[in-house]
């Protein structure tokens, strides 16, 4: 794993001691980011079930204006904030150690540019994730976009009421589905 482009480009990162998190490759991650394109730049991103923090960090070196890890294991913590460090992109982060779930029933700050959600497979995490979001749209901003990335064999269509699926492609075992308000 590595950061692919902006001011970070080439460095490595690391990754979660054990096999509880899944990060997103390399390939997966290069085409995610060819999708969103320049309008990462002055972004903000939440990075749900953040892992290594490999997407908060790619926005952020690709020119986001912040970036907010969540996940509730201590190992991925630690692996984030390393990561951050290293490649010199700690000033515009800030990392919870907090299940994400209890994160996104509070009242948001404010809209979030990009949601990325890719919690453990198998789980159906990722259903009650967007379900949740969908339960307190104000974590996205008007014209933001929830990016869920899950193995094409979880997929399935959600009922939601604010939030609409516009988008999604498959790579591989990664299948990454797009969101956003409902007539944007």
């Amino acid at each position: 794993m590595r950061v692919i482009s902006g001011k970070s480009k080439g460095f490595k990162l690391l990754s979660v001691p054990g096999n509880l998190t899944r990060p997103i490759s390399d390939r997966v991650k290069t085409s995610l980011f060819n999708i969103i394109g320049s309008d990462i730049e002055k972004a903000s991103i939440l990075d749900l079930f953040a892992g290594t923090g490999s997407v908060g960090i790619e926005a952020l070196s690709r020119g986001a204006n912040y970036a907010l890890f969540i996940d509730n294991n201590v190992r991925a913590v630690s692996t984030i904030n390393k990561n951050l460090s290293n490649t010199k992109l700690v000033a515009n982060a800030h990392v919870i150690k907090i299940d994400a779930f209890n994160f996104i029933r509070n009242q948001p700050p404010y809209g979030f540019d990009y949601i990325y959600i890719a919690p453990p497979q198998y789980k159906e995490l990722w259903i009650d994730a967007v379900t949740l979001l969908d339960d307190y749209p104000g974590w996205l901003s008007r014209n933001g976009w929830i990016i869920v990335q899950v193995f094409p064999k979880e997929y399935r269509k959600v009922d939601l009421k604010n939030f609409i699926e516009f988008d999604q492609r498959k790579y591989g075992s990664s299948l990454i589905v797009f969101y956003s308000f409902e007539g944007n």
